[in-house]
Order: C-alpha cells, then sequence, then structure tokens
C-alpha cells in the first residue's frame, strides 16, 4: 500500500514537471518566433541608397521630372539632382565640365547636338513634345491660330531659336507656313526658356507666344490654341545616359525609369502625349 502511494506521487510529480517543461518550450518557440518575425521585419536597403545622380533638363520639362526625381527616390533611394536651363546652355556646361549622369532635351535636335559632340550614344524616346500658341486668359487679341500670329499689331513673345527648343521649333513652324516675315515684324521678345514665355503671356506682356502643349497643362493665366498637326512641327522628348558618367548603372536606372509604364504615367500626369 505504501509502495503504491510512492509511486503515485512520483507519477505526479513527473506529470507536472513534464507540463513545466512544455509551458517553458511553448514560451521560447513563441520567443524565438517572435525574434524570427523581428528579423524578417528589417527594412532592406533600396538598390542605390545614399547616392546622388546629376540630370540636365531643359527648363520646360521640370515640373515631370521634379516628380519623376521624387518618385525615382523613393522606389531606389537615389537622390536626384536636377540642372534646369535652355538646352543649348546645358550642351555648353556639359563640354565645359564633362560632368552629370542624364541628360533630358527638349526635342531630337538637342540630343543630335548632343550626339555629335560625343556625349551620348543611344537614347529614349518617352513623350512627344507639341507646340502650342499660348494667349492670355480671355485672348484679349483674338487669336484663333497661326495665320493670326502675323497680323500687323500682335506683339509676340518667342523662344530664343539658338536657346532652347521652342524657339528652334517656332522658326521652322513659320518657315513652314511661310509666316517668317510677317511674324518677325511682331515679335516684342524672345525668352531663354519656354517657362519665360508662358509667364510673360500670363502677365500679358504679349498677345500670343509660342509654348508646348505640356507648358499651358493646368496654367491658370493662359489659354492654349492647338496647331493642326500639318501646320505643325511636333517634336520627342529624348532621355540618355552621358558618356562622362561615372555611375553609368545608376544613370541607366534613371532612363529606364522614365521609359516605363510608370514614368510615362507621370509624363501624361502633366499634360504630355507619351510614346507608346
Amino acid at each position: 500500500m505504501k509502495n503504491k502511494k510512492y509511486w503515485s506521487i512520483i507519477l505526479i510529480v513527473m506529470l507536472i514537471f513534464s507540463a513545466l517543461c512544455l509551458v517553458g518550450c511553448g514560451k521560447q518557440d513563441a520567443g524565438s518566433k517572435a525574434q524570427n518575425g523581428k528579423q524578417t521585419e528589417t527594412v532592406q536597403p533600396l538598390p542605390y541608397e545614399g547616392q546622388e545622380l546629376l540630370v540636365y533638363s531643359g527648363a520646360g520639362i521640370s515640373k515631370a521630372m521634379d516628380e519623376m526625381g521624387q518618385v525615382f527616390t523613393k522606389k531606389y533611394g537615389a537622390k536626384v539632382n536636377f540642372n534646369y536651363a535652355g538646352c543649348a546652355q546645358l550642351l555648353s556646361q556639359m563640354e565645359i565640365n564633362k560632368q552629370g549622369d542624364v541628360f533630358v532635351g527638349g526635342s531630337l535636335n538637342d540630343i543630335e547636338i548632343a550626339k555629335q559632340k560625343g556625349f551620348a550614344d543611344q537614347y529614349v524616346e518617352v513623350a512627344y513634345h507639341i507646340p502650342a500658341i499660348a494667349v492670355p486668359k480671355g485672348n484679349p487679341a483674338a487669336i484663333t491660330g497661326l495665320a493670326d500670329l502675323g497680323k500687323p499689331g500682335i506683339r509676340l513673345i518667342l523662344g530664343d531659336e539658338k536657346a532652347n527648343a521652342i524657339g528652334k521649333k517656332g522658326a521652322k513652324i513659320f518657315e513652314k507656313n511661310n509666316l517668317t516675315e510677317a511674324v518677325e515684324k511682331n515679335v516684342v521678345a524672345r525668352a531663354a526658356t519656354v517657362n519665360e514665355i508662358v509667364t510673360k503671356i500670363g502677365l500679358k506682356q504679349g498677345d500670343a507666344g509660342l509654348i508646348f502643349e505640356d507648358n499651358g497643362f493646368e496654367a491658370k493665366d493662359i489659354e492654349v490654341i492647338n496647331i493642326p498637326p500639318e501646320q505643325n512641327a511636333i517634336d520627342k522628348v529624348p532621355v540618355c545616359v552621358l558618356r562622362f558618367t561615372e555611375k553609368a548603372e545608376l544613370a541607366q536606372a534613371f532612363v529606364d525609369f522614365t521609359a516605363s509604364a510608370e514614368g510615362k504615367a507621370i509624363f501624361e500626369s502633366h499634360g504630355f502625349k507619351v510614346i507608346e
């Protein structure tokens, strides 16, 4: 009888000990899982975290490129620094400095010059750059099309042919439509960038000017009059890696991003028609 009681006590003690071990192991496993879970939550560094990129871009594309840079930084980690100016000025800077990583031109002519100077080789075309007529809100001079720009007394603000894409495009458009001589008589100012034209027209310093359609997108102080395709000289926005970059992989990643579906969606959100 005593032996039975003795072994019963031993059995109870063993059962209690086993239960305590199971509870302890459970807590240990839970702790391990929590620790492992914490490890899997560790944020991995972005592909180009801490790096920087210098992008030369035509000033007229600045709004779209600002957003492009912000989204690229969030996705890849690299900070994007932009140098905005007329493309002729940018090309001169590149020739002197031989620095920078990416070039975003306002026209295919800009990229051809870059290639001739040995700054670039391959490039991608991401969006159409479509010239249009800008007039102040309310269109006080009643401009309806290109022919009206040559009428006596119309005050025109155009781009500088030697400085920016819209200046060069304007010259081609007026020549194509036999308006060069009449238009020249009406020019009251030439601007270094298309953004300056938008500002001056908005301030009613001129009756009309030539800009790109995207420059008038959501502009509050101007109205945009489209030019029929047969009268127009539609161009494209090219993007390329610069040959003297020391960050070829990062630069190519940015170029590829501008040409991706996400990049083109950014262009579209700023009034561009993208190239499919």
